[in-house]
């Protein structure tokens, strides 16, 4: 089956949750994706690590309508084709190629390409894609450099992903070309293997809130700039 891409990958939603299904099923990704989406995270990226990922894809495009399901770790074109068939509404690569580039174009689905240097997002820049996965973000650099980019580079727009957690993760929200970031701390591996799916939901939940608390503090630094304040040509872009 196929869907409707989404416009923006960076506009799903503040947190983005990374699904590495392990030695989980295909099928028991539906109710993990629906204790997700309970939890108000709609945007969920599935990632082709495991034999049965294109097919959890395909179930939760099916069965989870609510969601907007990705597939992440997409590495060769064959795999971009097979997670668009499968109904994977947006792609993620921790890096890219030229191949990869014009592989994603020609399925109509947009790609979110990994770089953790800035010659690679000038490069990207260069081909006309500013909206780019910042991996493996801890180990990359993290908010440090990513806020060291925002100047240089302010054409570019990142979902940092890789050693984030909830303690972390405000730090990068806060950053003007960090809409959103990615992570698996909402899917603790003893809750998926236990099938805890109302531990799952309630994490969830909590990623949701701190979501909507960075947000919500984004509006309050660009009302006060409205009145007046101070507020950089690179602020938040949400």
């Amino acid at each position: 089956m196929t869907a409707d891409p989404v416009p923006s990958v960076l506009a799903l939603g503040p947190v983005l949750p990374v699904v590495v299904l392990g030695e989980t099923r295909p099928a028991e990704a539906v109710p993990l994706v629906r204790a997700l989406v309970a939890g108000g995270l709609r945007a969920v990226e599935i990632t082709l690590r495991t034999e049965g990922a294109v097919e959890a894809v395909r179930r939760v495009a099916a069965e989870v309508p609510q969601a907007v399901v990705g597939a992440g770790t997409v590495l060769t074109p064959e795999q971009a084709v097979a997670a668009r068939d499968a109904g994977a509404r947006f792609l993620v690569s921790p890096g890219w190629t030229d191949r990869l580039l014009a592989a994603a174009r020609e399925t109509g689905v947009p790609l979110l390409p990994g770089v953790s240097t800035a010659s690679e997002v000038m490069a990207l820049l260069e081909r006309g894609v500013a909206e780019m996965k910042f991996f493996p973000a801890r180990a990359a650099g993290g908010p440090a450099y990513l806020e060291a980019l925002a100047s240089p580079l302010p054409g570019a727009r990142f979902c940092p992903t890789g050693g984030i957690g909830p303690d972390s993760a405000a730090d990068y929200l806060a950053l003007p070309n960090v809409p959103c970031v990615g992570g698996s701390w909402m899917l603790p591996p003893d809750a998926v293997r236990a099938r805890d799916w109302d531990r799952v939901e309630r994490l969830a939940r909590e990623a949701a809130r701190l979501g909507a608390a960075a947000a919500a503090e984004t509006a309050a630094d660009t009302a006060g700039g409205a009145d007046g304040g101070d507020v950089s040509a690179g602020g938040p872009c949400r």
